[in-house]
């Protein structure tokens, strides 16, 4: 309140003017400064809604150029681009750059693996190897005969689950039990080929979600592959088999003894003699976690009563595994091969395990029910 006191009507209404202009002021400052707060929260939520849009492209961009995804080319194209780095750093003559670059086009024409990352008789010497040791193993149980291979300069770092395939397919490709259903496929398809396989299987109904993850193209990308595409692409060759997902650990320290448990139960149905070694007809077992995948081609039980999975790794190179192929092999090549429970700490796993044909019947409604494909949780 003004303490002011006029004896002049003029001065009085003057003062009185002068208080509502300075309160109008007052008021108009009030609201500008409020409209200014006002702006300057709305640039600020702006900036930081661009900032994180910005990262999430970025992110997604990281994630394409990880699963394969970003357009950068396929096997061939990688392939030709690591034989030229090779040819730049003199590790590799020009000669050898384009006798190497005829001989992959040759067999990428024809769909058919080259051949050179190729490993046989493994398994074989495998089973001789276990008929005289007589330290640890108390029984073990081996896939029938299933060929190595390993990434090479076309696949390197994205194409284990298609090397995966290679090797499961030379196991079946052993096995009478298969040979209709792979009469056209009597020998192991390159990865562009596998790749136009998996392309097949959608095109036929499988896994659309799936499908829908790769723009339903593989062909000419770098795209990871996992279980879910491999039990499309074996299930449209009328190849039985299922996926089981060990989804969390049942042990302790993170492990899966409940995965050890099924593969041994796996091998060891209708192999239960008395025999040590156990080289059985059961193909090899599709075993994908996050970012790689492997091949079990056998488990053995010690006497301690633990148990050891034998894995081939696609990405072992070929010296490594020829050292098992060695008459006078004393078991520390086997190193390469062997997880314990211990060794196996993902938080899932995912197995893809065949077992058996499917008449044209029962692959129309596997195909129908991979509409929403599910797989067998344990536990």
């Amino acid at each position: 309140m003004c303490s002011l006191t006029c004896t002049n009507i003029q001065i009085l209404e003057e003062h009185v003017d002068l208080h509502l202009e300075e309160h109008s002021f007052s008021e108009g400052g009030n609201i500008r400064d409020l409209e200014l707060a006002q702006w300057l929260q709305t640039e600020e939520d702006k900036r930081q809604r661009s900032e994180k849009e910005e990262r999430e492209r970025e992110e997604f961009k990281k994630l394409q150029r990880q699963y394969g995804l970003d357009n950068s080319g396929g096997y061939k194209q990688q392939f030709l681009k690591n034989m030229e780095r090779e040819v730049d750093r003199g590790r590799m003559q020009p000669f050898e750059y384009h006798k190497r670059k005829a001989d992959m086009m040759e067999c990428l024409a024809f769909g058919i693996d080259d051949g050179k990352t190729k490993t046989s008789g493994v398994i074989e010497a495998l089973c001789k190897y276990y008929q005289n040791e007589n330290k640890d193993v108390r029984h073990v149980w081996l896939s029938t005969g299933v060929d190595h291979f390993h990434s090479s300069l076309g696949d390197r770092g994205w194409g284990c689950g298609y090397r995966n395939f290679q090797m499961l397919l030379s196991s079946l490709l052993q096995n009478s039990l298969y040979n209709d259903c792979l009469r056209d496929t009597t020998l192991i398809p390159s990865i562009p080929k596998i790749q136009s396989m998996i392309e097949d299987a959608w095109r036929e109904g499988f896994d659309p979600h799936g499908a829908s993850h790769f723009n339903n193209r593989l062909h000419g990308s770098k795209a990871w592959i996992g279980a879910c595409e491999i039990y499309s692409l074996l299930t449209s060759l009328r190849i039985k088999c299922q996926i089981i997902d060990f989804h969390k650990p049942t042990g302790p320290m993170g492990t899966h003894p409940r995965l050890f448990d099924w593969i041994l139960r796996y091998y060891s149905t209708d192999n239960e003699g008395g025999a040590k070694v156990a080289c059985t007809s059961k193909p090899p077992i599709y075993l994908q976690h996050q970012g790689h995948s492997r091949t079990v081609v056998g488990i053995e039980e010690r006497k301690n009563k633990t148990l050891c999975l034998l894995l081939f790794d696609p990405g072992c190179p070929s010296q490594e595994m020829q050292k098992l192929l060695k008459q006078n092999s004393d078991g520390t090549s086997l190193k390469l091969l062997r997880k314990f429970v211990g060794s196996l700490k993902e938080k899932q796993y995912q197995i893809v395990a065949v077992d058996g044909v499917l008449s044209l019947e029962e692959k129309a409604a596997r195909c129908h029910d991979s509409q929403v494909l599910t797989s067998e949780k344990i536990p």
